[in-house]
């Protein structure tokens, strides 16, 4: 059967309810559940707030109560059918008696999915695919990892109009405008992992946290990761204790990904230098760029990207651009263009 008015309403509503704030990016994706009655009025909400919680579905029910026999359940994500740190979300709802489960996006995880087969078999009428598009955006890097076995991966970088990330004496602390850093703070929060090399920390010493406008780190951090073989002095600033940190003893990105993937991390922001960023990119690892273009020239001084091995135009790596933004300070004194790209 087709959707009604009210279920799509549900369903629009239930995507907002999954991007609750506070609601972590990752492990787990982001859920949001709305009960209505045969009226199409909704008799409860509920939503995931990370992983141990209770899932949508359990939330919505719990505060649905006995009122929840006979609704029909709208569920940004087929509902699970597995048990981890909390139950089944298809044997939920067929123990709270629901009549009909329309969900958007089918369960790519192949441990949780089998909920609309469970449903189904259990007499329950389920429909699926209302607003999937949408619901696959507000889990997009974790419907990526679960469809392709590893983390999807953001690289950033800033740079000059003639593709210089930093001077000939090495500085490039103004390359980047204030407003671009408070951006990149942004697009650091939206991801599990920020990813350097060796190299990055042994030259600049970064902290790598995310932190507010104020220059705060915040509570919840990604993980820290770097990855190389070289040794390290333990006193590095990305070893602190102001976020999570871990070691991936190899030069091969692939191999990287899956020891990041195996951690549950799903969303890889690159933040190396140039020559990390042209080993994904030659391995094809790259799935979006973010890049900061700084109206300025030097002339000389540190490419963006290393060598790709690229020897003629005709090999050139070219992209599709999906948004263009320009990041103005407070005072209009400096600008930098953000452009975002889809990568490979």
């Amino acid at each position: 059967m087709g959707f009604t008015a009210g279920e799509t309403a549900a369903m629009r509503r239930a995507l907002v309810l999954a991007q609750s704030p506070g609601v972590p990016l990752g492990p787990n994706p982001r859920v949001g559940c709305v009960l209505l009655d045969d009226s199409g009025t909704e008799v409860a909400e509920g939503f995931h707030r990370g992983a141990g919680t209770a899932h949508a579905e359990a939330d919505a029910l719990l505060r649905a109560g006995d009122a929840a026999r006979g609704t029909t359940a709208v569920v940004t994500l087929e509902p699970c059918n597995h048990t981890g740190r909390t139950g089944p979300c298809a044997q939920a709802l067929i123990a709270a008696g629901v009549r009909r489960v329309v969900f958007a996006q089918a369960d790519p995880n192949p441990q949780a999915a089998g909920g609309a087969a469970t449903l189904r078999a259990a007499g329950i009428e389920v429909d699926q695919g209302l607003l999937e598009p949408d619901a696959r955006r507000v889990n997009r890097a974790w419907t990526f990892a679960l469809d392709h076995g590893r983390p999807f991966v953001t690289w950033k970088f800033a740079t000059t109009l003639d593709g210089r990330s930093a001077a000939a004496d090495g500085t490039s602390r103004w390359v980047s405008s204030p407003a671009a850093r408070r951006d990149t703070h942004l697009l650091r929060g939206a991801c599990d992992v920020m990813l350097v090399g060796t190299s990055t920390v042994e030259v600049d010493d970064p902290e790598l946290t995310v932190r507010d406008e104020f220059d705060v780190p915040l509570s919840h951090q990604p993980l820290r990761a770097v990855m190389g073989l070289r040794d390290l002095p333990a006193g590095r600033r990305v070893f602190n204790e102001r976020a999570e940190s871990v070691r991936l003893l190899t030069r091969d990105p692939q191999a990287a990904l899956q020891q990041l993937f195996e951690l549950d991390r799903r969303h890889v922001f690159l933040e190396g230098g140039p020559t990390l960023a042209a080993s994904f990119l030659r391995a094809g690892l790259v799935d979006e760029i973010v890049t900061y273009v700084a109206p300025m020239l030097l002339g000389a001084g540190r490419a963006a990207v290393g060598d790709l091995g690229i020897t003629t135009i005709a090999q050139a790596r070219h992209f599709a651009v999906t948004d263009v933004t320009a990041l103005t300070s407070h005072d209009d004194s400096d600008t930098n263009v953000r452009i975002t790209m889809r990568g490979n």
